[in-house]
């Protein structure tokens, strides 16, 4: 490690070597973030830049402070930490290099653990969903299986469902694993298993009929990655052989992803038309849907909290404005700025924002979220009440339409 007292000239050396670094190689957009690959300023302008009070009170530290002073490197970030805090910017800050990985891997989408979907049933029951290809299905779990038990403890009705998710998630290799106790949805049978983790692919998009009205497609995009638009027109194909006759698209706790992908994902929703508009200092742009989508025909309802946020914000916004189905649940999160990502030569990241988004009816979300068409309160119990509601309007709905024909 360069031992020499650090300087502010070092800072921007860091920086420029970061910029011609993110325009290279790049990265992806997360919950907001997007590499456009553009230099607001030249690399040569940065590093010709030159801040003396830093240097003077380094210098001085050097000489003069009674402690041990931390490592170059620690005060360098210190450094770049405050400078990004002056712009008063959530959304523009810096990331050092063990967390910038964690960010990566969880872009990778994948974990140690069983690989099942949890959610909460009417009865206050926790049910399993597992991912079509993982060890909870090839150990024999169905889609709504009951979880009694996990490792011996008795999973109670106001159970954490975060929590209980930790419990079915671990290390990898030696053996390790978890045994469940599981009632088989529908049946009343009672069996134990003992499931082994293994390294678990998430997927982005998570599908099924409901079973209490299995002519309803159920579709649960959870993040936007580069395999969304795929895994999505598989969901879409898959519930058209199934006959389903109306969609309800779940965009709860979904904090953003790829931005070209999420446009793809409206795109099967709405026929053309405007899906964002973006404003950057000097210019605005629209971005289109292409027309001709997998899902134009279906009867569809949106959910909708407080996680929404960002790149699935514009889906719903756009959903909404194109008053192609209401929305239902709670005001989404208010995330619509845009950052660009640059990994610097480190391999830290710094995130700057460089512009905003707005709704096809010029409505700003950044801010201020969406306002569901129903509003719902969440049930204190867990209960899926956002779900249940759309199951209602979707009736109400089509058996409006079918006293019409």
């Amino acid at each position: 490690m360069d031992r020499n007292p650090i300087s502010k000239q070092r800072i921007v050396h860091s920086v420029a070597r970061g910029i011609i670094t993110g325009i290279v190689l790049g990265t992806v957009f997360l919950a907001g973030f997007v590499i456009r690959g553009q230099m607001p300023v030249t690399a040569q302008e940065v590093v010709d830049s030159h801040f003396p009070l830093l240097e003077e009170v380094k210098n001085l530290l050097h000489d003069n402070y009674l402690r041990e002073i931390p490592p170059d490197k620690n005060l360098e970030y210190a450094a770049i930490r405050g400078y990004l805090g002056e712009l008063n910017d959530p959304y523009t800050f810096f990331i050092d290099p063990p967390v910038a990985q964690s960010e990566s891997d969880v872009l990778a989408g994948q974990y140690g653990g069983i690989g099942v979907q949890i959610q909460r049933n009417e009865y206050g029951q926790l049910v399993l969903y597992p991912f079509r290809e993982g060890p909870a299905v090839e150990a024999g779990i169905r889609d709504g299986d009951v979880l009694i038990t996990v490792d011996g403890h008795e999973i109670a009705p106001d159970e954490r469902l975060d929590v209980v998710d930790r419990m079915l998630r671990g290390e990898v290799g030696d053996g390790r694993g978890v045994t469940v106790t599981i009632e088989r949805a529908n049946a009343g049978e009672i069996y134990e298993r003992f499931i082994e983790f293994a390294v678990v692919m998430v997927p982005s998009v998570i599908w099924r009929t409901l079973p209490e009205e299995p002519s309803y497609g159920y579709i649960q995009i959870v993040r936007f990655t580069s395999r969304t638009p795929d895994e999505l027109r598989e969901a879409l194909n898959d519930l058209e052989l199934q006959n389903v006759i109306a969609l309800i698209l779940d965009l709860r706790d979904n904090s953003g992803g790829l931005l070209q992908e999420s446009v793809e994902v409206a795109s099967e929703f709405l026929d053309g038309g405007v899906v964002f508009y973006e404003r950057r200092r000097n210019n605005e742009t629209a971005t289109t849907a292409t027309e001709g989508g997998q899902a134009l025909e279906y009867p569809l309802v949106v959910l909708v909290d407080n996680g929404t946020a960002s790149a699935a914000e514009l889906v719903a916004g756009a959903i909404q404005d194109r008053e192609r189905s209401i929305l239902i649940g709670q005001r989404t999160y208010g995330k619509g700025s845009v950052q660009l990502i640059f990994r610097l030569s480190d391999d830290s990241s710094v995130h700057i924002t460089a512009a905003e988004w707005f709704t096809p009816s010029r409505n700003a979300l950044d801010g201020n979220g969406l306002e569901p068409d129903i509003v719902m309160i969440p049930d204190e119990n867990g209960r899926d009440v956002e779900l249940e509601e759309a199951v209602r309007y979707l009736k109400e709905e089509l058996a409006a339409n079918a006293s019409n024909e």
